[in-house]
């Protein structure tokens, strides 16, 4: 097969966020219509710079980057293991991501995804950072989709490290103990900015 620009940058976008949906993919790769990326994808599935699988009953096919994908776009040897208690997470983050780049007309460079700011760690001691963060006008604006409460003090440490590192923080979440406690931080952190997930269009 004969790749174009776009096949390196559908598997680039797939590294950087371990996995995409092909409702993702064709809006993100500016595609179209969904029937000309899944033929797309498909090719590069066959071809092996792709694979695609069923992880979760009720949920989409994800696709992830194979070996040969790896190797072609210089990313890592070893596979990115997705965590089935993440994916519900991962597909929101997906999602929210949508939303802000239409909302702001984002291009993908203004956008760094969790797993690109980890390795821009390198080997220093693994910390926290946003889902992802994105950049307009000169501003830098902290992602963080939350599902599940954690404890009190982890949350304040992360909504801290965001007030430090960032100009803007913004929290999505349903979960009415996460909206209680991000409320409760906003005082003290007053860069916090709170939006329920069922208000991102792309996820009603």
């Amino acid at each position: 097969m004969l790749l174009v620009q776009r096949d390196i940058e559908i598997m680039q976008l797939v590294h950087r966020f371990k996995f995409c949906t092909g409702r993702h993919i064709k809006e993100l790769a500016a595609f179209s219509s969904s029937r000309v990326c899944d033929k797309r994808l498909r090719v590069l599935v066959t071809a092996g710079y792709l694979n695609r699988k069923k992880y979760l009953y009720g949920l989409p096919y994800l696709y992830t980057l194979s070996h040969k994908g790896r190797m072609l776009i210089g990313a890592n040897k070893r596979d990115n293991k997705i965590r089935l208690e993440q994916i519900t997470h991962d597909i929101s983050v997906l999602d929210t991501l949508l939303h802000f780049k239409n909302k702001y007309n984002l291009s993908l460079e203004e956008v760094q995804s969790e797993k690109e700011l980890h390795i821009k760690d390198g080997f220093a001691a693994r910390k926290h950072h946003p889902d992802f963060v994105f950049t307009v006008d000169e501003k830098t604006h902290a992602v963080e989709v939350e599902l599940t409460p954690k404890a009190k003090a982890n949350m304040e440490r992360n909504v801290r490290d965001n007030y430090l590192n960032y100009d803007t923080q913004i929290w999505l979440t349903n979960d009415n103990k996460i909206l209680a406690f991000l409320r409760g931080f906003s005082n003290e952190y007053p860069n916090i900015e709170i939006i329920r997930l069922e208000d991102i269009a792309c996820l009603k």
